[in-house]
């Protein structure tokens, strides 16, 4: 049984959220402050965490940011703001997803699923043959889920892992914003351009030497990404 961590200073919000996610057949672990959610991730498996931003004592942004040193669990962010910024900045934070308040709970609970499905596979090498890609001193090991750059193995969330496999096996191929969206999301492309920016821009940041001038992970203007044939 899978367990997720459901953080949030409205315990009424919780509770909901816990109904809809147990009778999925989750583990439902609660908090209701930044500092709760740490001390449970902590002493507990957590394999996905709903993280509300807006908190007392420790809010979601900080609370975020401490897990990420450690953890690449999937996080799914609850906001009630709607500006593109706070999405952004939750993606930036490294958060996996970014869900509005108020929220139709099983589009939720259909963000979990992809979420899980999308972490196990990223830590379950027994379901994939011995594959590795190579491009310059940029490695993928997909037997053992490893990123390596120039020998020194690199941490990547599993979407930031999956975006960069998916142009890594597709080497000198041009991909839009849209189409790496729907590959990696597996739902249509609507307002994609600054979440599939924002993990662009992340992946850059631990494979490159210079983000700024990428040797591996180009952009081709108006048109998309693409990993540079070597």
């Amino acid at each position: 049984m899978q367990t997720i961590l459901v953080c949030d200073d409205d315990k009424e919000i919780v509770e909901a959220i816990e109904i809809y996610l147990q009778q999925e057949g989750y583990h439902i672990l609660k908090a209701y402050d930044g500092e709760e959610a740490l001390e449970i991730l902590k002493e507990n498996e957590v394999h996905l965490l709903i993280m509300d931003v807006m908190m007392p004592r420790l809010d979601g942004i900080r609370a975020t940011l401490k897990i990420r040193e450690e953890s690449s669990i999937p996080i799914i962010i609850l906001s009630a703001k709607t500006e593109d910024a706070d999405k952004i900045l939750g993606l930036n934070i490294g958060a996996d997803d970014y869900v509005e308040k108020p929220f139709n709970p099983l589009e939720l609970v259909a963000r979990v699923k992809s979420q899980l499905r999308r972490y196990t596979q990223l830590g379950n090498a027994a379901e994939s043959s011995a594959s590795v890609y190579t491009v310059g001193g940029l490695s993928i090991n997909d037997d053992l889920k490893e990123v390596t750059v120039d020998g020194e193995v690199v941490k990547l969330t599993p979407i930031e892992y999956n975006i960069l496999l998916l142009l890594v096996k597709n080497q000198g191929k041009v991909f839009s914003i849209n189409q790496i969206y729907e590959s990696i999301w597996n739902e249509d492309a609507i307002g994609a351009d600054n979440t599939v920016a924002v993990h662009i821009r992340h992946i850059r940041e631990k494979i490159e030497i210079n983000p700024k001038e990428p040797r591996y992970l180009k952009v081709v203007w108006g048109v998309g990404y693409k990993i540079e044939k070597n």
